[in-house]
């Protein structure tokens, strides 16, 4: 592995782990309700992507060792340029469905490493 991965999945899998936190005992209701709480969400989500992206340049083996990461960084790609169209339910969906598989993907990952 890259040496520069190492540090890209962590930074993804810290962004991850305060995605969990930030959003354990929530609800969509309180994730729809509260800007601030949508705006932390949203940027944990951004960083992630925006490693990933790099990990895609840097260390490509290492990138499709990651199933969704192509679908991750088109994500972050949305909340950044188009903020206005945030679906609030996709983005409370990725919180359910994605997060904990993602967050089994980068802890095995980086005890590779």
């Amino acid at each position: 592995m890259h040496a520069d991965a190492r540090k890209l999945l962590w930074d993804a899998q810290q962004a991850a782990e305060r995605v969990a936190r930030f959003t354990a005992e929530k609800t969509f209701a309180n994730y729809e309700a509260d800007d601030y709480f949508r705006a932390a969400v949203e940027r944990q989500f951004e960083i992630i992507g925006e490693a990933f992206s790099k990990l895609r340049q840097v260390d490509p083996s290492t990138a499709s060792a990651i199933a969704e990461l192509p679908r991750i960084v088109a994500f972050r790609n949305v909340l950044v340029h188009g903020y206005a169209s945030v679906d609030n339910r996709l983005v409370w969906g990725v919180v359910e469905a994605n997060l904990p598989l993602l967050r089994v993907t980068l802890e095995r990952l980086l005890s590779q490493a």
